[in-house]
């Protein structure tokens, strides 16, 4: 079976709805919501992967996955997709999924055992000393499961959002640098996480899909040659289980005067100032499953592809990043 898939991070879609949860069709919010829709209808997607989508409170009295389905009927008239989200967050911004329901099936498939699941405290050796410290998902991943028609397993899914590295409180340079150290070792605990649930995935021989904003990418800052690693290195696996290991949709970016390229983002440095382009969105992949294409919906690098040209302010202007796009086979 042939799959198109996406992620992307909307950027504060939560700002998109009124406070019942219907859809503002209205002022910035409106046009905001018009150019996600215009993106999301040229993707052309079966799956799509929603980072930072519409809030789900506690009480069940709004959900992510109602409301994007409520977004899509008022902006995407006449469409198939249907939605699923997971545990809430402990914020505001939440993990979903869109999914053409007239090709595939997706159900919450999480980890129930306690100790693993991924809403739940667990214990991790970020530092190589042998010594287990506590962290907690932030924004609990999504796992998912991919059918056929036939119910026939595509693959595991699992949509992160993890921890970002940026610090955005006032702080002298000594505070600085503890915060940078803490929320890294945070950041490589919730990947050593999913990439356990990978593990387990892939020993039951069953293919896997890591999607998301993972805050990070290879050889990306000086805390990666510190720490001898890296989060996303984490997630793609051990080089002793070569099997298991999980490859990028994408090439591997190379550095140039703006940054990293292809990027899927930018941000601007709190000590130099400059603006610095990044890849931090991610779609990783098991080895039983053939990528056709891989792909970064970036109008500055992707010149010669019309489809992303016509869309050139849109995807400038909906969200601080671009969508990841990849086709696969399995």
């Amino acid at each position: 079976m042939k799959l198109r898939l996406a992620v992307y991070n909307m950027e504060w879609m939560r700002n998109l709805f009124e406070t019942d949860g219907s859809p503002i069709t209205t002022g910035k919010e409106g046009k905001k919501s018009r150019s996600l829709a215009a993106i999301v209808q040229a993707l052309q997607v079966d799956f799509l992967g929603v980072v930072e989508g519409p809030n789900t409170l506690v009480s069940g009295a709004k959900t992510s996955s109602g409301q994007l389905v409520d977004w899509a009927d008022v902006f995407l008239p006449g469409h198939t997709y249907s939605a699923v989200h997971g545990f809430p967050s402990s914020g505001q911004q939440e993990l979903a999924a869109l999914y053409d329901h007239s090709k595939i099936k997706v159900l919450f498939t999480p980890e129930t055992r306690d100790g693993e699941r991924f809403n739940q405290p667990f214990l991790m050796d970020t530092t190589n000393r042998m010594i287990k410290e506590q962290y907690k998902h932030y924004r609990p991943p999504l796992e998912l499961s991919i059918l056929g028609m036939d119910d026939q397993l595509f693959s595991r899914v699992i949509i992160a959002h993890t921890k970002s590295k940026g610090i955005f409180d006032k702080v002298d340079y000594a505070r600085f640098e503890q915060l940078s150290q803490r929320d890294r070792l945070r950041l490589f605990g919730e990947c050593m996480h999913i990439r356990e649930r990978c593990d387990q995935y892939l020993a039951k021989g069953q293919d896997v899909i890591v999607m998301g904003d993972i805050n990070d990418g290879f050889e990306l800052d000086f805390y990666e040659n510190r720490f001898s690693k890296s989060a996303v290195e984490l997630l793609l696996g051990d080089t002793w289980t070569p099997e298991w290991i999980l490859r990028s949709v994408l090439p591997k970016p190379k550095l140039n005067a703006y940054g990293w390229s292809p990027y899927s983002g930018k941000y601007r440095d709190r000590i130099t100032g400059d603006e610095f382009n990044v890849l931090i969105d991610h779609i990783l992949v098991s080895k039983g499953i053939n990528i056709l294409k891989g792909q970064v919906w970036n109008p500055f690098l992707e010149k010669d592809d019309p489809v992303i040209q016509v869309l050139k302010n849109d995807l400038y202007q909906a969200s601080d990043h671009y969508p990841i796009f990849t086709e696969l086979e399995n």
